[in-house]
């Protein structure tokens, strides 16, 4: 079974830019739609961006829609989400996650294997 796992993040700047990536092991990502959500403390869940299995569909979050921009590499096993002029909202854990139809969906729970996270802070 794929197990993923998240990098990339760190601490940076308001305005700054942070390429998060999912990688897979023991599976591959190429047939499955890939996810990104975070969740801040004391909030709940929210979807941010996800990629469809031939990366030929997208779907982002109002809110970083212009900013944020998720790829996939597949014969890397690797999808990445490029975030630009971030602000303090975005602070988040950030989760990426398989959804087994290949689609770009905003449903958390269309998502049934989710890797262990990676923290983004933004500073103001």
């Amino acid at each position: 079974q794929a197990q993923l796992v998240e990098s990339g993040g760190g601490l940076v700047q308001a305005g700054g830019s942070l390429r998060l990536s999912c990688a897979a092991s023991g599976r591959t990502l190429a047939t499955y739609g890939i996810g990104w959500f975070r969740q801040a403390p004391g909030k709940e869940r929210e979807f941010v961006a996800a990629i469809s299995g031939s990366g030929g569909s997208t779907s982002y979050l109002d809110s970083v829609k212009g900013r944020f921009t998720i790829s996939r590499d597949n014969a890397k096993n690797t999808v990445y989400l490029q975030m630009n002029s971030l602000k303090p909202e975005d602070t988040a854990l950030y989760y990426c996650a398989t959804e087994y139809l290949g689609l770009a969906s905003r449903t958390s729970s269309r998502y049934t294997r989710w890797g262990q996270g990676t923290q983004v802070t933004v500073s103001s």
